[in-house]
């Protein structure tokens, strides 16, 4: 299981990708379409902003859910062993048993344990629930974080549009949007323990594929509402 950290960090990493690859797709497609740049700027900052507050509605609820559901258990465990304490006390001494400890000083430490009720329900939980109430992030952190990682992903593409480059605002947005792939495709490869290179490549490809067909269907739209 991840950590609180890491599972942050990928999180993090993961609203990135979802925020490039989504709006570069979506920049491309209705550039495609040959309307003007600030169109162009006007749907992907709408763009942007729809799949932010999405990722981190989200991403909230995700978290929100799973401390809900944590909590609900820890009541019952908490009825279950501290509402008796000597059935709490039989399975502290069969936890430590089962770790490798005699069975006198696992009696004589789970009597010890027992005074503190805290530590027993975070042991018990970790034993039966595999995780502790320190594994589990806030939902308002959580959203917050994937709202401006989605952010960061998103406003790649839209860069040039931003600053008005002009004609060259569509070249130099693919440009960027295909170096912003390789990177966050090397930092999922790293973060999910595969080859960097492979990720990179694989990202690069993917996010290039949604984006011509987008823009694809953009070009073809916009030739039948010319034609």
């Amino acid at each position: 299981m991840l950590n609180k950290d890491e599972g942050a960090i990928r999180a993090a990493v993961l609203a990135v990708n979802d925020g490039l690859v989504s709006n570069f797709s979506l920049v491309m497609g209705v550039a495609g379409s040959t309307v003007g740049a600030e169109i162009v700027t006007i749907a992907g900052l709408a763009g942007l902003l729809a799949g932010a507050f999405s990722m981190a509605a989200g991403e909230y609820i995700s978290v929100r859910s799973q401390r809900e559901i944590y909590e609900n258990q820890i009541l019952k465990l908490r009825k279950s062993i501290l509402g008796d304490s000597t059935a709490g006390k039989r399975y502290l001494t069969e936890f430590y048993v089962d770790k490798g400890i005699p069975a006198v000083e696992a009696d004589r430490l789970s009597s010890h344990m027992m005074r503190n009720p805290d530590y027993v329900l975070d042991t018990v939980a970790l034993d039966k629930l595999g995780l502790s109430s320190g594994q589990l992030g806030s939902p308002y952190k959580a959203a917050i974080s994937s709202f401006f990682s989605f952010v960061i992903g998103a406003i790649v593409p839209l860069l040039p549009y931003i600053i008005g480059l002009g004609s060259q605002s569509f070249i130099l947005s693919a440009a960027l949007s295909a170096i912003a792939l390789i990177l966050v495709g090397g930092s999922v490869a790293k973060v999910s323990g595969r080859s960097i290179l492979i990720g990179s490549i694989r990202m690069l490809v993917i996010g290039s594929a949604a984006a011509a067909v987008t823009f694809g269907i953009g070009r073809l739209i916009g030739i039948e509402l010319i034609g």
